[in-house]
């Protein structure tokens, strides 16, 4: 695939961000490289780097799409409250595809696996609250 300035600045920006940002965030973060950049042409290059593996998306329980520029396999935590997603430093169980597909019979391949709860931010505000 050639490369555009938008699909670099796309890519920079995921690199310099830990969280998982909707493609209207990563917009309005080209837009300061790129001031008439579209946020369809931002969609259009996140499916592209999504095709080739450069990025990977995921949808949470309302539909929305985030986009992460890590694209090794890793576990996720999303805050019930505040939506935030993170990565889970944590080793991957990198056997249990093969136990679930040795048990199941199905053919298993890649797991994604996302733990829910309240972010430590979203604690100490119900702390704070009573």
């Amino acid at each position: 695939m050639k490369r555009s300035k938008q699909r670099e600045a796309i890519l920079r920006v995921l690199a310099n961000t830990s969280s998982h940002p909707t493609a209207e965030w990563i917009h309005e973060q080209v837009k300061q490289e790129i001031p008439n950049v579209g946020l369809a042409t931002v969609y259009r290059n996140l499916r592209l780097l999504k095709e080739t593996g450069e990025v990977s998306e995921m949808l949470v329980s309302n539909g929305t799409a985030h986009f992460d520029g890590n694209t090794h396999n890793h576990y996720h935590f999303r805050c019930n409250q505040c939506g935030l997603i993170l990565d889970i430093d944590e080793p991957v169980d990198e056997t249990i595809e093969e136990k679930i597909a040795s048990r199941t019979g199905l053919k298993v391949t890649n797991h994604y696996l996302e733990f829910t709860g309240l972010c430590l931010d979203c604690q100490r505000l119900g702390d704070a609250t009573g």
